[in-house]
């Protein structure tokens, strides 16, 4: 009985030492932020927008997932001052040529596969979610002590925001709006 009471507990230990615990991070949404950049000929703007959730899954110190929600409603222009413009854009963006957030009050981004580059830098690919649209999209993300961050560029026009799009128009000039936007996204957790 001693012999099976010794072989139990050295199974148990290996074991535990060779499957590591998945463990999740709740994100600070408070500590975080998620700016963003608007392109077009003439010049660019930008702004910031709210994480409403998010989840890193670890297993040990590596990473193994993610799942978040953006409040799509809580966008805002930041180059812009109000009263010269800053309430019309912002009204804008949130209208249905752009995000239609009375519609679509948020916006997913689900990892589905993360490769190590090594110091603690993953290439993920991710479903997005937008406006109700489902697109894979691919980025790096570094991870730090307590936080994660990448800059992941995002074309507008696979979640049916065509508005300005010098893909989808013709004759816009010095109108079009270029079809990617950028956002830099720094997570606490």
């Amino acid at each position: 009985m001693k012999n099976f009471k010794t072989i139990a507990l050295a199974l148990v230990v290996a074991f535990t030492s060779v499957t590591a615990i998945a463990q999740n991070k709740k994100v600070n949404i408070e500590k975080s932020s998620i700016k963003w950049v608007g392109k077009k000929v003439t010049g660019q703007h930008d702004g910031t927008i709210k994480l409403n959730s998010g989840t890193l899954v670890f297993e040990g110190k590596k990473l193994k997932g993610g799942l978040f929600e953006v409040d799509m409603t809580s966008i805002t222009v930041a180059d812009l001052e109000a009263g010269k413009g800053k309430e019309k854009l912002e009204g804008h963006l949130k209208a249905d040529d752009f995000f239609g957030t009375d519609k679509y009050p948020t916006s997913k981004l689900e990892f589905k596969k993360i490769a190590s580059k090594g110091s603690d830098i993953y290439t993920v690919t991710a479903d997005l979610t937008i406006k109700g649209i489902t697109q894979s999209i691919t980025f790096d993300i570094a991870l730090g002590d307590s936080t994660a961050r990448t800059t992941l560029k995002i074309d507008r026009t696979k979640y049916d925001i065509k508005y300005g799009s010098g893909s989808f128009f013709d004759n816009l000039g010095d109108k079009a709006i270029n079809d990617e936007f950028e956002l830099t996204v720094v997570l606490a957790f």
